[in-house]
């Protein structure tokens, strides 16, 4: 069976997808940051699919050793989705409000661990594996209070498809998921009416769809990606 490693996986979109692909018979390891929410959908996803669960925050150096630790332990992975991500505040702040501190843990959260981790865990990939690093729209459009978040996903995009450019036997995807009904969108502003918004669990078949599209390397947003699988499977 085909393995995952889904990181920030205990809730929002990580989650969603982990459910995704365990209907789909894959063998999983998810991560998160808080223990116990992370063990209840372990729990829930294996009625399901083998699953493993490592608690830790993925800005630790031990904890992405632990990560790759299990998947040498699996044998291969075929899929790494690099989803945790850090906001950087909340109610998000303006640049000119934006800790030093607080700057850093984003970067070390949104930019060096998905860096990191892909680096620990290259020996374990295969030229049919994926990487789907989750970016942003603020990685491209510019809102007030999204410029550290934003800069972080910037950085990630381009990280991504450097990645492709120097190991293009693997493919790399950054996704732009889209705005979400999730904590992380709440937290982002407080006193913002988010219940129009979707849930990750209508974003998640989307996800897993562009993991078995072998469309090229790149960035994609997923409102887009519908209507081009679409097209793909059509000429086909």
């Amino acid at each position: 069976m085909p393995h995952a490693l889904i990181t920030g996986a205990s809730i929002g979109l990580g989650r969603a997808v982990a459910f995704e692909l365990a209907r789909r018979g894959w063998t999983l390891t998810i991560d998160a940051r808080h223990a116990g929410p992370l063990a209840g959908t372990a729990s829930a996803l294996s009625e399901l699919a083998s699953v493993r669960a490592i608690p830790g925050d993925v800005a630790d150096l031990a904890h992405r050793e632990e990560l790759a630790a299990a998947v040498a332990a699996a044998g291969r992975l075929d899929l790494l989705i690099n989803n945790a991500s850090d906001l950087g505040g909340s109610p998000l702040p303006r640049l000119r409000d934006l800790e030093s501190e607080a700057y850093e843990q984003l970067l070390r959260t949104n930019v060096i661990a998905p860096q990191q981790l892909i680096r620990v865990l290259l020996p374990a990939m295969h030229v049919q594996s994926v990487i789907i690093n989750v970016s942003s729209d603020a990685g491209v459009d510019h809102y007030e209070t999204w410029g550290g978040y934003g800069s972080s996903k910037a950085a990630l995009d381009h990280q991504t498809l450097t990645w492709a450019a120097e190991e293009p036997d693997f493919r790399w995807y950054s996704l732009d998921p889209g705005d979400m009904r999730t904590a992380m969108h709440q937290a982002a502003d407080p006193d913002e009416d988010i219940s129009d918004l979707p849930e990750p669990e209508t974003v998640a078949p989307i996800v897993v769809a562009l993991v078995g599209s072998r469309l090229p390397s790149g960035r994609y947003r997923a409102a887009e990606l519908i209507a081009s699988l679409a097209e793909r499977a059509g000429s086909q």
